[in-house]
């Protein structure tokens, strides 16, 4: 015998992941040219040379067991001192390193976090659509429930009026990923102060904290001169998830962080209980070469050139086809509406043409489709002409 949940979780991969690992088998028969791959947010840019001579230099010189041994289970001394330095001079805030919980990405930050604030089975967080799928999953195991608030398809902020309705006794969090995945909506300042607003009246009318958790892992990844507000600077009961798979290229390498600030109210019991959390999903501590390398590459910025070239080309191309999609501001995505009004007949409909694009249904939003544009821009102008026949034969 063996545990439903976990059962269904294994047996049935994501639909984004399920989308990814057809693309591999298609890409092994028909070769790599006659595939494009939008469903993985795997990014197609290099890690920046600094990274790369981090690592040479930390395996080259540095004494086997600070390179491959355990680390504290917070993170090491010398990532956590900084990231801590880093933050407070990009944000001007007092970040220290014991504000900062070292995690294996962005999805053990989330997850520990969301298992740290579940009171009992009643707890609820609150994603508003189009939200990463896996929250769902994340609340769960954690011992809560997720409820969703319907999008604003518009420009993907937030719809106010169902916020509000959503919240209860029971909401423990309201769970905020700006930049978008899957819309690349950049939340403004005027959306951060509502929220703030909103949740500072509701946490007083019901007697407690309601947090906001800031998933953030395309922080970075803002195209123009859109500004991401940092969200701790506006509302104080902000736990930050965060990981640096995007900025700088790692995603395999599951590393990012949990951080506490001191303006979250009785910070550190909330922190100890993140870091119990943790080491209940076994958490222990992110693997020890690199954190040392981020230690040494946390202010590095990335390359956008690519993705925001690849953005330009799509959004204009497809709007111009007659298509629908907000203009993403940050990520690297585009959340395009199906012209025919279905998202899973629109994916289906590329599929066969070895396009790949992921259903919007899991993200909250039936009618959209997701495209993951961080791939080389050829990619891109392949898959054209085949979202031209898709909306021509409508």
């Amino acid at each position: 015998m063996v545990n439903k949940k976990s059962y269904g979780l294994g047996s049935q991969r994501s639909s984004i992941r399920e989308l990814f690992e057809y693309g591999r088998q298609r890409i092994a028969v028909a070769g790599y040219d006659s595939v494009c791959d939008f469903s993985l947010g795997n990014p197609s840019t290099p890690a920046p040379e600094q990274v790369r001579k981090a690592f040479s230099d930390i395996l080259e010189n540095e004494p086997p067991v600070a390179v491959h041994g355990y680390t504290s289970a917070p993170g090491c001394d010398e990532i956590r001192r900084a990231i801590a330095s880093s933050l407070t001079n990009k944000f001007n805030m007092d970040i220290r390193p014991e504000n900062l919980y070292i995690t294996c990405g962005a999805a053990a930050a989330v997850t520990s976090v969301l298992a740290a604030l579940t009171i009992d089975n009643q707890s609820e967080f609150i994603a508003v659509a189009p939200f990463f799928p896996e929250y769902r999953c994340f609340a769960e195991v954690a011992g809560g429930s997720l409820k969703v608030v319907p999008a604003d398809e518009t420009d993907f902020q937030i719809d106010f009026d169902e916020l509000e309705k959503a919240i209860n006794i029971n909401t423990q969090a309201v769970l905020v990923n700006s930049p978008n995945n899957p819309s690349g909506a950049v939340y403004s300042a005027e959306t951060v102060k509502r929220l703030a607003s909103l949740l500072a009246a509701k946490s007083a009318e019901y007697g407690k904290p309601i947090y906001i958790v800031a998933d953030e892992p395309y922080r970075e990844l803002v195209y123009g001169k859109v500004s991401v507000p940092f969200i701790p600077e506006y509302y104080g009961n902000t736990i930050v998830c965060y990981s640096y798979s995007k900025k700088l290229s790692l995603p395999g390498e599951r590393v990012g962080y949990a951080l506490v600030t001191n303006k979250v109210e009785e910070w550190k019991k909330v922190f100890d209980a993140v870091a119990g959390s943790a080491r209940m999903f076994g958490y222990v501590c992110a693997p020890s070469l690199i954190q040392r390398v981020i230690a040494r590459c946390a202010d590095i910025q990335p390359d956008l050139r690519v993705y925001e070239r690849n953005r330009n080309l799509l959004y204009a191309s497809l709007t111009e086809m007659g298509y629908f999609c907000a203009k993403p501001d940050g990520a690297f995505y585009l959340f395009v509406k199906s012209p025919a009004g279905n998202g899973n007949d629109f994916s289906e409909a590329a599929k066969k043409k070895d396009v790949l694009i992921v259903p919007g249904a899991p993200f909250g939003c039936p009618d959209f489709v997701r495209i993951a544009y961080c791939v080389d821009t050829e990619v891109c102008e392949r898959a054209l002409p085949v979202f031209g026949e898709i909306i021509n034969s409508k």
